[in-house]
């Protein structure tokens, strides 16, 4: 009987060019260069009829990067194996110090072959879409707040303070055009600083104008509503935590979701001495910010208010009973590590990581059958 020949392929992915390797199947089967191919779909096609001419069984992998996910699904079409690995996870030898196309294609064939790769979560076409429009719409907010701090800076520089607390109201802007300067040159600029400003709050509008719209279709729609019950999480939260997490049911219990968010606490020890410092800041750095952002909220009573009212009759009554347990639970846990002297910032961190537990329920008891 025939042995089935099986291979371990790892790719350099880069704009133009693959670099290939390939790993034969056994601890002392070959590794060895097989070139570099163009990453155009026809050439990447003739090389996948390659690889099924010669081999029964084909694994392939390649780092996640700015290339995206197109030569994973070409591959996967193929009907070959594909692993989209993490590149902060790969295995690096201390003493390194050549870094190749070449050799990091040859480093990826060979530890596919040992299993000592964690591959990625990868999303299908119209999630990465979607993710796609809320990162969008999170670039267009930053660069709001941007434009916003440019405008504050230069009024501070010129002595022009605002004494009421909250700015960029209806009553500040009006406020702001009453600003006159006796330089036309710094009257311009203010005005064209003010126009780039009214043009980002547009931009930002537009983007979460057309999220609103499409979540109305999107098959993760009733868990992006459920989400919405919790107290600190609204539209752009919920789709922003379900765009960039994706299927919540890849993480077994809660516990796995917090390292995924680097919210769990970094630890040194060795021998008898245990070292925790501040929290890893792994993993997605869009969803932990919105965790924070939300857990702000925690710091009053719980309480549901009139809009979240509206919210919770359209949901089911267990959903509405997780959101009022995650609201008695994290606010008293504000209240006690306030007591006990905490620093605002560090409490927030923690009930954000709590946060996400309750996120995680919500999202796996609402998630559509696949």
């Amino acid at each position: 009987m025939n042995k089935e020949k099986v291979v371990f392929v790892g790719l350099d992915a880069s704009k133009a060019t693959l670099a290939v390797s390939v790993a034969e199947d056994g601890r002392d089967g070959e590794v060895r260069d097989w070139g570099t191919i163009s990453t155009a779909p026809t050439s990447v096609e003739k090389f996948l009829k390659n690889l099924a001419a010669r081999f029964d069984r084909v694994e392939i992998c390649y780092e996640a990067g700015p290339t995206g996910y197109g030569l994973y699904r070409q591959i996967t079409a193929f009907g070959f194996t594909c692993y989209v690995v993490a590149p902060s996870l790969i295995p690096v030898r201390p003493g390194e110090r050549i870094k190749t196309d070449r050799r990091d294609a040859e480093r990826l064939a060979r530890l596919l072959r040992a299993g000592e790769l964690t591959p990625i979560w990868v999303p299908d076409e119209t999630h990465e879409a979607m993710r796609d429009l809320v990162r969008a719409r999170d670039s267009a907010a930053e660069d709001q707040r941007h434009k916003r701090q440019l405008i504050s800076a230069f009024l501070l520089r010129h002595g022009r303070i605002y004494y009421r607390t909250k700015p960029w109201t209806m009553r500040y802007r009006r406020w702001l055009q009453r600003q006159s300067f006796d330089h036309p040159a710094q009257q311009s600029a203010l005005q064209e600083m003010v126009l780039a400003e009214r043009h980002a709050v547009e931009r930002v509008g537009r983007l979460t104008a057309c999220i609103e719209e499409l979540v109305l279709s999107w098959k993760l729609g009733p868990v992006v509503e459920a989400l919405q019950a919790l107290r600190g999480v609204a539209l752009i939260s919920a789709v922003t935590f379900m765009a960039e997490i994706g299927d919540v049911r890849r993480f077994e219990n809660p516990r796995k979701l917090m390292a995924y968010l680097g919210l769990v606490p970094s630890e040194y020890s060795t021998g008898q001495t245990t070292k925790r410092g501040g929290i890893t800041k792994a993993g997605n750095s869009r969803v932990r910010r919105t965790l924070v952002e939300g857990a702000w909220t925690y710091r009053f009573p719980a309480k549901i208010g009139e809009k979240k009212l509206y919210v919770l009759q359209k949901l089911s009554p267990e959903i509405q009973d997780i959101a009022w347990k995650a609201q008695s639970r994290l606010t008293a846990r504000y209240r006690r590590l306030s007591q006990r002297g905490k620093k605002k910032t560090v409490i927030t961190t923690a009930i954000a990581r709590e946060l996400s537990a309750f996120m995680w329920d919500i999202a796996r008891r609402t998630m559509p059958v696949s």
